[in-house]
């Protein structure tokens, strides 16, 4: 089999980059482990920025999204002394965040690349990549008893944290930046009404909250918790009881509860790796970088790194002009790196930590004073939320 760039990894990193390169002309086989079903039950972010709305639409699958998506303007931010709005659209210049589950974005894409005949092929095993610092780099993947190669002239590896593409960087090549954070996040998906319009991030000297939404009738509630806790150690009605502690009493009493259709609990990770090119192998998303979910990141960075990437590739094909890809990285990683201040900086900010001694409180404490009093923080805060420029 032969392409011009193969993919690895069917999550809508690897989607979006096959649908946007496809409408370009240029050929793709994207590999994914996992079936299609098991992709799409994954429960992930769901705030978009508005640059990521936009490369939807140029890849001809944000109808549903422009649709059925929730414009927000606004977040709100609660504490011990009540909850304060942070308005997006004024200290931004006008712009705003969509709400839209990433399952469902997912999903516009599989159909994007099904109606065009694009080559996704699933429940791959041994991914293994090949020549790569030669002119010709390969994949190789079993199907059964078979072995089946794919000569291509580039590999994009958007395989995730524990995928293979990270993997074949040689070790006194690839770097690595990590901090693991002394808690996890227990989300709850619950087929109930949401109990605010616009997400409510709450600090709560019991710990971190957060009131998030997936549509009018689908929400989804998070709470800080120990690292050693398990799932099974929270029931629906302790998770309802602990939410409702940690929210201001007004927002509490009209918190409509119902069963869980998803719980589980996410440990929370910062990790870059550089660089995010090696030879003909270039990364994306979760494969080269991870944030705290606290500031809705994760997903938007995945986004610009195939931004930079699509350009990248059609300027190579289109224009014989290698610069977008010689840059890739170091373009990419720019952007990732501000992306990762803004999540260390939501989460230090609104989290309990374990190890925190009273000045560090006092500190936390006079930082969110800050913020809620000053144009210029907020300003800041709407700048990062709504996404950086590409």
């Amino acid at each position: 089999m032969k392409t011009q760039v193969c993919i690895i990894g069917g999550g809508p990193s690897g989607l979006l980059l096959s649908q946007l390169l496809h409408l370009k002309g240029i050929d793709t086989v994207l590999l994914e482990k996992y079936s299609r079903e098991y992709v799409l039950g994954r429960i992930r972010a769901g705030v978009l920025e508005h640059g990521f709305a936009k490369l939807m639409r140029e890849a001809q699958c944000g109808e549903r999204m422009d649709r059925e998506g929730e414009i927000h303007e606004g977040i709100y931010i609660a504490h011990d002394k009540g909850m304060d709005r942070i308005d997006l659209h004024k200290h931004s210049g006008g712009s705003s965040v969509i709400v839209y589950g990433q399952t469902e974005l997912t999903r516009d894409l599989y159909e994007a690349r099904a109606r065009m005949n694009g080559k996704v092929i699933h429940n791959v095993e041994d991914v293994t990549l090949h020549d790569l610092t030669s002119a010709a780099p390969y994949v190789t993947y079993r199907e059964g008893d078979q072995i089946i190669r794919i000569d291509c002239d580039y590999v994009v590896g958007a395989d995730g944290f524990h995928g293979v593409s990270r993997k074949s960087i040689p070790k006194d090549v690839l770097r690595e930046y990590e901090r693991v954070y002394p808690f996890g996040w227990l989300g709850v998906l619950s087929r109930t009404k949401p109990v605010s319009p616009e997400l409510i991030y709450a600090r709560h000297e019991r710990g971190f909250a957060l009131c998030s939404l997936r549509s009018q009738v689908l929400s989804r509630y998070y709470i800080q918790v120990p690292l050693e806790d398990s799932v099974e150690d929270w029931s629906d009605e302790a998770f309802w009881e602990e939410l409702k502690r940690r929210l201001p009493d007004d927002v509490a009493a009209r918190l409509i509860t119902g069963p869980s259709i998803e719980k589980s609990i996410a440990p929370l990770r910062s990790f870059v790796a550089e660089p995010m090119r090696y030879g003909r192998l270039f990364l994306a998303g979760d494969a080269a970088h991870i944030v705290p979910p606290t500031g809705a990141r994760g997903l938007n960075s995945a986004a610009s790194d195939i931004y930079y990437l699509y350009h990248a590739v059609v300027d190579h094909y289109h224009k014989k002009d290698d610069s977008g890809l010689d840059g890739y990285s170091e373009k990419a990683l720019a952007r990732v790196w501000k992306a990762q201040r803004f999540s260390w900086w939501m989460t230090m900010l609104l989290h309990r930590f374990p190890a925190h001694i009273p000045y560090d409180q006092k500190l936390q404490d006079t930082e969110l004073a800050y913020l809620l009093s000053s144009e210029r923080a907020q300003q800041s805060l709407a700048e990062n939320y709504i996404g950086l420029p590409f």
